[in-house]
């Protein structure tokens, strides 16, 4: 049996985003007495053990702690300083470790957050194979300016990689453009097809819109995301004005910018029509999905974005922009005439285009039902997470496992 150690800013079961969802769903699948993995994470909530196996992956997790912090308090003294101690108490933990489990390997989420520790131990320890993946959504230039303090290690995270496996050939090119030269396999994030296609009991999804307060002729936008900058809830917003009374908008999600969009949404007199749902377990998100009608993300960057493949297997028509990742699988009609189309495409920060694109699903259905139809195959065909292990399995673990 081989051993690989993961360096994850957090994981499971608080505080999960894309990254930690693509860990838990490829371990998971990769068999146990072939590989097992071990993690390297920040604990934050002291209720959570410092050790703990989920699933494939046995976690052990550093840092400082409070009792049951919100998302707001990551933000805060003292947990604040954890991603900053986290590029070097990580390491130092992973030392420890490795004397004794011995891994035959390392794993790092994310070059701007897990990269560091990583490149530390690689340095001390050549002779173990170090695996990069890049999952980033924030706008490059401004994770390198972030990064600056740290550039020296920094720029080594892509150099000394001995392979790198990018979510979309956006962010592999950055790969390349940092110094990177060796293998690189582009392996997407992807969706659990049969869930998120799951034709649920109609009582189940009335339920859902009864919750939603739907009423008869309603056209709900919705969109599953973080509530910060860069995936531009506030274009929606300021999309709903120029729309029928009918169309309203679920936002569902966390994040700082909560308070900044509900007040955005009460000045454009639209506060009855958004509804800010708040944080919803993953496994419930295809309710919600079936439960409205249009998923809407016009992102001002974006690495990937598995909530857009997820709205693809649920059946619903997506809008978005084709900014970074989202180019690899969001194609237009009047952008992208030579390829099968899978959803309307938008200007970065164009409120018009969104409610142009809204209203051409509401009077198109025909159209709308044969953009869903390809949009579905494509997440079946490319994107489910059995797919997305294998590839990881094969391409990326045994190579580098010997």
């Amino acid at each position: 049996m081989k051993r690989i150690l993961i360096f994850s800013l957090a994981y499971y079961p608080k505080y999960v985003g894309g990254a930690e969802v693509a860990i838990k769903e490829i371990t998971d699948r990769i068999d146990s007495s072939e590989i097992e993995f071990h993690m390297v994470t920040l604990r934050f909530d002291s209720a959570l053990p410092k050790i703990e196996r989920i699933g494939n992956v046995l976690v052990h997790r550093i840092g400082f702690t409070r009792s049951n912090p919100s998302i707001d308090d990551l933000s805060r003294y003292p947990l604040r300083l954890n991603k900053h101690l986290f590029q070097f108490l990580a390491a130092w933990k992973a030392f420890s470790l490795h004397r004794m489990h011995h891994y035959d390997a390392i794993w790092a989420m994310m070059a701007h957050s897990s990269g560091v520790p990583a490149v530390i131990f690689k340095i001390l320890r050549p002779q173990v194979p170090y695996v990069l993946t890049l999952q980033e959504g924030d706008r490059l230039e401004r994770i390198e300016r972030m990064m600056w303090p740290l550039w020296p290690l920094f720029a080594r995270v892509f150099r000394r990689a001995d392979v790198v496996q990018v979510i979309s050939t956006f962010l592999g090119k950055w790969a390349r453009r940092r110094g990177f030269t060796g293998r690189l396999e582009v392996i997407p994030n992807g969706v659990d097809v049969a869930r998120f296609s799951h034709e649920e009991m109609p009582a189940v999804i009335n339920r859902v819109k009864d919750s939603l307060e739907k009423r008869m002729g309603d056209v709900f936008l919705i969109t599953t995301s973080r509530l910060v900058r860069k995936n531009a809830i506030d274009v929606v917003i300021k999309a709903l004005p120029l729309l029928p009374k009918n169309v309203r908008f679920i936002v569902i999600g966390i994040g700082p910018d909560d308070l900044s969009l509900k007040r955005m949404a009460r000045e454009c007199k639209v506060a009855e029509r958004v509804r800010f749902i708040g944080e919803v377990a993953h496994a419930d998100i295809p309710k919600y999905l079936h439960a409205c009608d249009i998923f809407v993300r016009p992102s001002r960057s974006e690495g990937m974005g598995n909530s857009f493949v997820e709205a693809f297997a649920s059946g619903i028509p997506v809008i978005a922009t084709q900014e970074g990742g989202i180019a690899d699988f969001l194609f237009d009609e009047k952008r992208n005439p030579d390829m099968p189309i899978t959803g309307w495409a938008v200007d970065v920060d164009s409120s018009e285009q969104v409610a142009q694109s809204v209203e051409d699903i509401m009077n198109s259905p025909e159209k709308a039902r044969a953009v869903i139809a390809t949009a579905r195959a494509l997440a079946a065909e490319k994107y489910d997470w059995n797919i997305v292990a294998l590839a990881m399995r094969e391409k990326v673990f045994l190579p580098l496992l010997g």
